[in-house]
Parts: structure tokens; C-alpha cells; sequence
């Protein structure tokens, strides 16, 4: 095994033993940043098809997003395919993997994944990334049941004959969470872009909660530039529901909704059960919801709020700054001031300062005679 590191992430060069093929097959990995510090800590999977040329993209893509937050930290895998065309290879009768094609389908699900599994933290759910002759292949893992991967990306599709009919019929019926972009460009090789515009229409109208269906149609795109255009969206539609609540998801859904407290339970509860985390709430989204409940005067969410800021964060004041407010709300002045003053000596977090305790429980001084 050959490695190097950087400030950014680890790679990793590996070889996979296989039956299938007698031989190893080479991977190139990635690992999130801090991998080994974080022992407890479990990651999604990303197999990049094509690793020849597609890794760098992706693991440059998701290393950027998960920087910023907009996607959970990854593993991503890269695949080398000197002979890809062989690696991807149908029967010209049913149109399935045969040959090194069917030896591959079955290198990927019954010996790479379960090896992966043996050597990192994977957390249940994997993505499969693939372009041309790999992105059609990858399509085959939905015919499994359940399928291999929770989501597909795939860029320019070659499909093999009745693929389409194929995958319409199964993501009808899915029970299980899928998520799939395509993307295709205006420049794309006419007839790849024929069956990826033919795929988009049929997929488009299918009416099922548990399929999330994503398109991209890139002006000016050829067959190869049309990949880095789609890599950073696509991961960015996969991962939605991970990203920190921006100023859209406050004004169009947090501020509409009942209760902001049980939106935000919901959102990280969705988050574990999906990806498998386990994350801290973040800072920026327990001031979102402070916000909304807010200018609702939902004092009682305050207080649910609070409960659960000291339970994450019980080393600061945000806790006891959230719980003050639920007191003061609901006509409990005394009780909210001594609230902010046991709470000096907490640490500050983000813009909860000491002095916003001090200046609260001094208005309710100056207010009430305290």
C-alpha cells in the first residue's frame, strides 16, 4: 500500500483481492479529513467508476463541500478500469452483465464493498458515480433487491437496450430512500444524449416518495466538459438535507411549519437515519430555529430548545440563554434572570456572549425592581 497526505485529506493506493478475477483490482482512496483522530466517527462511501479519471473531480468536489458543511465528510473510492469497456460488457439477448462485465458487477458488490467495510467506517449509505459505458453499468445495482446503492450519478449514460423500461418499472415500486441525478450537455454526443433526454422524461413523472430524481441539461456542454460541470451539483442534491439551514430553507419551510423545535428534530432525525450520523446539531442551525421561534413567541419551544442546547453543548451558555428566554416569554422574570447569571460561568459560543446574559438580566433587574 502506497500513501501520501496533505492538509486536506489522505490517499490512499490499494489493492483489492478477487476471486473473480484471480487477481487484484487497483483502488484509489480518500479519506475525510482527520480520519484517524476521529475513531468513533463513521463515513458514506462514494465509488467513483472510472477512477482513471473521474476520482480527482469527486474527491475534490466532495473534500470542498464537506469543508463547508453542504455534505457529510466521505470515503471516496475510485476504481480503476484500464480495460473499462470489457469491465462494462452485456449479453446482446437480455441485455445483463455477462462475461468481465458480470465478473465485475459481482467484484463490486460481493467483494470490494464487503472489503471496504472490513478496513474503514463506513456508515449505510454508499453512492455510485460513473460516465459513458459506467453510468449506464451502474444501473444494474437497482436491479438488485434491495439495490446496492442509495444513489446514482450518472453523467452521460450509454444504456444498455430496455434500461429505461427497466428502471421505470423499478423506481415505481422502490421501498427503499433513492436518489438519482443524470446530466447530460447541449453539445453531448447526439445519440447518448437522445437516450439520457428519453431516461429524464420517463423517470420525471414517476410518483414516488422514496424517489428523489435530479436533472441537469448544461448549455454549451460537450460529452467530457459536461463532468465537472454536474460532479459538485449532483453531490449538492444528494446531500441536501445535510446542509446547514440557509436563509431559503428558513423563509419557505422553517417559518411556515407548526413547531420550529420539532422541524429541526425531524431534519437531524432524518440525517441519521439516511446517512447513518450521528452529528452535533450545528450552531448556526440552533440560532435559525432561536430565530424562528422568535417571531413566533413559541416560548415553549424556547424551553425544548434550551433543554436539548445543554444537552449538546453543556459546557456553554447557549443552553441557559435559550431556557432565559423561555422563562421570560412565559411571565417567569426571576426564574430567567437567575437562569442568565448561573450561566457566567459557562463558555461563550458563537455570538452568545456573557455580556448578552448580563445585559438580559439587568433589564429584568431595572424592569421589575429585582
Amino acid at each position: 500500500m502506497l500513501a501520501y497526505s496533505s492538509i486536506n485529506a489522505q490517499v490512499l493506493y490499494e489493492s483489492v483481492p478477487s476471486s473473480k478475477f484471480n487477481e487484484p483490482r487497483n483502488v484509489k482512496i480518500q479519506l475525510p479529513r482527520n480520519y484517524e483522530a476521529n475513531e468513533d466517527k463513521y463515513y458514506p462511501v462514494i465509488l467513483v467508476l472510472d477512477g482513471d479519471y473521474l476520482f480527482e473531480p469527486v474527491a475534490g468536489s466532495a473534500d470542498y463541500y464537506s469543508y463547508w458543511e453542504d455534505m457529510p465528510q466521505a470515503i471516496i473510492v475510485g476504481v480503476m478500469q484500464p480495460d473499462r469497456m470489457e469491465d462494462t460488457v452485456y449479453d446482446d439477448a437480455n441485455f445483463l452483465p455477462t462475461g468481465q462485465g458480470a465478473d465485475f458487477f459481482e467484484f463490486l458488490g460481493m467483494e470490494l464493498l464487503p472489503w471496504l467495510n472490513k478496513q474503514y467506517r463506513l456508515a449505510p449509505f454508499n453512492v455510485v458515480v460513473g460516465h459513458d459505458a459506467t453510468a449506464g453499468f451502474a444501473n444494474y445495482y437497482l436491479m438488485k433487491n434491495p439495490p446496492l446503492f442509495n444513489a446514482y450519478i450518472s453523467l452521460s449514460p450509454d444504456l444498455a437496450p430496455q434500461m429505461n423500461e427497466r428502471l421505470t418499472t423499478i423506481l415505481k415500486q422502490t421501498e427503499q430512500q433513492i436518489f438519482y441525478y443524470q446530466a447530460t450537455g447541449t453539445e453531448d454526443i447526439p445519440s447518448l444524449r437522445e437516450e439520457t433526454l428519453a431516461l429524464h422524461q420517463a423517470l420525471s413523472g414517476i410518483e414516488n416518495e422514496k424517489f428523489h430524481y435530479y436533472f441537469d441539461d448544461f448549455q454549451d456542454a460537450t460529452h467530457y466538459s459536461l463532468v465537472g460541470r454536474a460532479i459538485p451539483k449532483a453531490l449538492e442534491k444528494v446531500f441536501a438535507v445535510y446542509r446547514p439551514i440557509s436563509k431559503k430553507e428558513f423563509t419557505e419551510k422553517i417559518l411556515k411549519v407548526d413547531s420550529p423545535f420539532d422541524y429541526l428534530i425531524e431534519k437531524y432525525t432524518v440525517m441519521q437515519n439516511l446517512f447513518g450520523l450521528d452529528d452535533k446539531i450545528r450552531i448556526n442551525d440552533f440560532i435559525a430555529i432561536a430565530a424562528a421561534l422568535e417571531k413566533k413567541s413559541d416560548w415553549d419551544g424556547f424551553e425544548n430548545l434550551g433543554k436539548l442546547a445543554s444537552k449538546e453543548y453543556p459546557e456553554t451558555i447557549l443552553g441557559p440563554y435559550y431556557l432565559g428566554r423561555s422563562y421570560e416569554g412565559n411571565g417567569e422574570p426571576k426564574k430567567a434572570m437567575r437562569t442568565y447569571e448561573g450561566a457566567l460561568v459557562l463558555k461563550e459560543i458563537g455570538d452568545i456572549n456573557k455580556d448578552i446574559l448580563v445585559a438580559r438580566s439587568q433589564q429584568i433587574k431595572d424592569d421589575f425592581g429585582y
